[in-house]
């Protein structure tokens, strides 16, 4: 069994596609990139307004629980936006390997064709009970950090 390393992988990209190789699936990935943190950047602040609505303050002190609901939040809206589009450039940049790359709309429509449209969402599940507690303490350790930068520098 050979064994891959980065620089093996790297070589064989160049090797065989050059340059350009190592941008499979960009496109796809940046369809998926702006509308997703749109969404989770979005609904997080939105979110977090509604808190300091509902609690009569403002977002900064609205408290642990509800800063990490709506980084969950954000979270969520994220993926539900994005999966379809993930799910398909996973594929891709899986078929590239096997030689049998066809695009992103030909992928989407292969696979609704083939499998159906829930098969777009297939492995949602887990990821939705996965996002709640990471992005919920990703925006907890964001918003401490920041609280604390901004003490310690006087602002």
């Amino acid at each position: 069994m050979k064994t891959s390393t980065v620089w093996t992988v790297v070589k064989t990209v160049l090797k065989t596609d050059g340059p350009l190789g190592f941008y499979q699936g960009l496109t796809s990935t940046i369809v998926r990139e702006i509308p997703g943190y749109f969404c989770f950047f979005g609904a997080y602040e939105l979110c977090r307004t509604k808190f300091a609505q509902y609690k009569g303050t403002d977002k900064d002190s609205i408290g642990i629980l509800p800063l990490m609901f709506s980084g969950g939040f954000g979270g969520a809206c994220l993926w539900l936006t994005v999966y379809p589009i993930d799910c398909v450039k996973s594929r891709i940049q899986v078929y590239s390997l096997a030689g049998r790359q066809e695009g992103f709309m030909k992928t989407f429509m292969g696979v609704i064709r083939t499998e159906g449209f829930t098969a777009l969402y297939s492995g949602l599940t887990p990821t939705m009970i996965r996002t709640f507690p990471v992005n919920g303490a990703l925006f907890l350790a964001y918003e401490l950090s920041r609280k604390f930068m901004m003490d310690t520098a006087g602002y």
